[in-house]
């Protein structure tokens, strides 16, 4: 049956080049995304669950006003709005910062949670060998809570990668964006949009192959 659609899967080959950039600014959000939003994640999560004063509010807001509302409408914010105030920032930088807030959110409730899933009897441990307060937490609870937060955090991980392509939004070259400006102008949108999704289908379950095997690394001796 001939649907008169002629497929070109040598259009895919001429503009490698371009879709590989795209590929290359798709790995980099994420992997920038992923950094800032854990290390935040983990500063926040202890702020909230060691109710610490005036911080710990302050972030409990901020949570949950980026967990209730699009990661779509939090970028035009920092990329149109922010310059309504006299604060005008560069792509790279909306794209970067509107990743690292939204995952620091997520983190930050997943972290929190495996905080508050801690058994005392570690910390008590820990006290009972001489060791104080950050030590106690550095040595001890630290490397316990990122095995319990790990499958949670692999989720937000994940969904990091999947947010960077609404990057478009701001026309920023990554991945999505590059494959949408091929497509206005050649219109060979079955092989465009099936490489797009078996890209974002092989990156993300490496994605989940890397934070598997950290996570079986860090796992209790059997």
């Amino acid at each position: 049956m001939n649907f008169g659609y002629q497929l070109d899967p040598g259009y895919i080959l001429a503009h490698a080049d371009a879709l590989l950039a795209g590929l290359a600014w798709t790995v980099a959000l994420t992997a920038i995304g992923l950094v800032g939003g854990i290390a935040l994640g983990i500063l926040g999560g202890v702020a909230r669950a060691y109710h610490v004063p005036v911080v710990s509010p302050a972030i409990a807001c901020v949570v949950e006003f980026i967990r209730t509302t699009p990661l779509f409408v939090q970028i035009f914010f920092l990329y149109f709005g922010l310059p309504e105030l006299g604060l005008e920032l560069p792509g790279l930088a909306v794209a970067s910062l509107s990743l690292v807030i939204w995952g620091a959110a997520y983190n930050t409730e997943n972290f929190r949670a495996a905080i508050e899933a801690l058994p005392h009897g570690y910390a008590e441990a820990a006290r009972a060998l001489g060791l104080r307060g950050r030590a106690t937490f550095r040595l001890v609870s630290l490397p316990i809570l990122i095995r319990y937060a790990l499958p949670s955090v692999t989720n937000t991980s994940v969904e990091t990668l999947k947010g960077s392509s609404l990057m478009l939004a701001i026309s920023f070259p990554e991945l999505t964006d590059t494959t949408i400006n091929l497509v206005s102008v050649s219109f060979r949108v079955f092989e465009l949009f099936f490489v797009l999704g078996i890209t974002y289908l092989l990156l993300a379950a490496a994605l989940t192959r890397l934070m598997r095997a950290f996570e079986n690394h860090l796992a209790w001796p059997a």
